[in-house]
């Protein structure tokens, strides 16, 4: 018996060390074990509704909220959840069910709702899920709302009358038609190109969404890979290189223009060229800048600490000027609207495109890039050949001794380089940088290295992580 209650001790601290709650701008993520407080339990979600209900929402003179999901399984359960706790409060609710996260973004400013609730946990595993909360613009939460909802407080119904659950089904359609309006595609160019292109939504809500978008734009020839929206990722949800190989050897097989990929709620955008080789997450960003660029006289861009210098590089060759913010959607949206940048994004293949809202969308830059490939008259390869040549290694590691503990030891061991700590700690040298900060998303440190070639960019990586490791 003693034996057996050793076990089950150990059991239950494992098990207590593999649940997580996150709280960030990025929303209210967790793991699923149902433990409140330490998961994203039955008991949080309703807590964080209230709470955003009673915080956010409650101060619009809007009674209508927005909620969506991506197909991640626990998705449908949560949902019901979330529009049970807002219906209760008093709230209509608008249920437009399997979206992208941009899709339920512009469903909020065109439904003129005071917000939206998407359940989605983007890029983490089937063990996550998360709400992520927007405002009356359809946008994320500012860090002072999210402080808000975040408040360590027991949240109680209000008991006001009762709600109602409208179903929507029309949103996607609404996006599509935005983007279209836009004016960015030469639609006799388009039909003439006959483009042939390879699409992974991860069986998640990009499977929808994409292939529709293309089909509504022209596209014939569209080879679906895990487009199933059933929510049984076929691949790590992140699109990354390393995850994304089934997609590249359909293309090496094939006779495909590119590839597209896209994360399980599909605000992110990843390429793969003619070649089937992965076009990188950081020029999705820079490729699509390139292309409105063009439009514009000196044009502002804007991405966050933990991208690609390649978009400074390409905005300063069309006369313009580059901004960073610190990372996470909103605090490049806030600097964005600051400067008035024209395009912005994240170095994760988000693309925010101000004209039809603010927020990462990996339609727009679907939209961008096929522009460019029909008014280019080039390749993907040839186009990646023509833009700033940087190479970016992007680790996590695990570190329990604080952020205090890297910054100061940062500070004085770089103390003649420049040093940004709006975020974490970014530090600058000749032609590289490197950024260290906790993730918003996960229970990890992230390391972000970059370099005029991949061994340096690696090896950069390698030498502050080894020096991290010795804290």
């Amino acid at each position: 018996m003693v034996i057996v209650a050793k076990l089950s001790l150990q059991a239950q601290t494992v098990r207590k060390l593999n649940m997580t709650l996150i709280k960030s701008i990025s929303g209210i993520r967790g793991t699923l074990e149902n433990i409140p407080g330490e998961s994203l339990s039955d008991y949080d979600v309703k807590q964080f509704t209230l709470a955003y209900s009673q915080e956010v929402i409650s101060k619009e003179r809007k009674s209508l909220v927005v909620v969506g999901r991506d197909a991640i399984k626990s998705g449908k359960k949560i949902s019901e959840l979330v529009m049970n706790t807002l219906i209760n409060e008093g709230f209509d609710v608008l249920d437009v069910g399997l979206v992208t996260t941009p899709t339920l973004g512009i469903s909020v400013k065109h439904n003129r709702a005071a917000g939206g609730i998407m359940i989605s946990a983007s890029h983490n595993d089937e063990k996550w899920n998360a709400l992520k909360l927007l405002n009356n613009h359809g946008e994320f939460l500012t860090p002072d709302k999210v402080n808000s909802v975040i408040k360590e407080k027991e949240r109680f119904p209000k008991q006001n009358s009762l709600g109602r659950i409208i179903k929507y089904n029309n949103a996607l359609n609404d996006h599509i038609e935005l983007i279209i309006s836009q004016g960015f595609f030469n639609f006799k160019l388009l039909k003439k190109k006959k483009l042939s292109i390879a699409v992974d939504g991860i069986n998640s809500v990009g499977g929808i969404a994409i292939p529709e978008f293309l089909r509504k734009i022209g596209v014939e020839n569209i080879k679906e890979i895990n487009c199933k929206p059933n929510g049984e990722f076929a691949h790590n949800p992140e699109p990354l290189p390393e995850n994304i190989t089934e997609i590249c050897d359909v293309i090496k097989k094939g006779q495909y223009d590119l590839g597209l990929v896209v994360d399980p709620d599909a605000d992110r955008l990843c390429l793969v060229d003619e070649n089937g080789e992965p076009f990188g997450e950081e020029y999705t960003l820079i490729a699509a800048a390139d292309f409105i660029m063009k439009k514009y006289k000196n044009p502002v861009s804007c991405s966050n600490l933990s991208s690609s210098l390649g978009l400074k590089v390409l905005t300063e060759r069309y006369s313009g000027k580059y901004f960073s913010s610190p990372v996470g959607e909103i605090n490049v949206v806030e600097k964005m609207k600051s400067v008035n940048a024209i395009i912005g994004g994240e170095g994760n293949g988000g693309v925010i495109y101000p004209k039809t809202h603010y927020g990462r969308d990996s339609l727009v830059g679907v939209a961008m890039i096929l522009s460019l490939i029909i008014e280019s008259d080039k390749t993907l390869s040839e186009i990646k050949k023509s833009l700033p040549d940087f190479h970016i290694t992007k680790s996590k590691m695990t570190f329990n001794k604080g952020m205090e503990k890297i910054i100061n030891y940062c500070k004085n061991e770089y103390n003649d380089r420049e040093i940004n700590l709006s975020d974490g700690i970014r530090i600058d040298f000749n032609n590289s940088w490197v950024h260290i900060r906790k993730s918003n998303t996960e229970p990890v440190l992230r390391i972000i290295s970059e370099a005029n070639s991949k061994s340096n960019s690696v090896e950069l990586s390698k030498k502050i992580i080894s020096k991290l490791r010795l804290l």
